[in-house]
């Protein structure tokens, strides 16, 4: 049995592209898809008072790729930190 290929083009007639967002109202940082008829807004309080962000192309390398594995490191050791003083603020108020 034959398999036939048969090509297919797609046309757009306008661009979606998807853009980074952050609410000024509530400070909520949001991508969205945006077509050229859509007005943007909030997810989460549904603002229409948002600032693009500037994208940046992600680049991944050994060197981007260890700055970041640091960065997590410290943030899950403040998050840890945090985490272990709300359990003791909570321990001490709730005998």
């Amino acid at each position: 049995m034959a398999t036939i290929l048969r090509s297919c083009k797609i046309e757009r007639s306008t661009p979606m592209p998807i853009y980074e967002y952050i609410c000024k109202g509530c400070d909520h940082e949001f991508e969205l898809l945006i077509r050229h008829d859509t007005t943007a807004a909030c997810p989460s309080c549904e603002d229409e008072n948002i600032e693009r962000q500037l994208s940046l192309n992600a680049i991944k390398s050994s060197g981007t790729h260890s700055l970041a594995m640091r960065a997590a490191k410290k943030r899950d050791v403040a998050q840890g930190k945090e985490q272990m003083a709300a359990q003791r603020e909570y321990e001490l108020n709730h005998d």
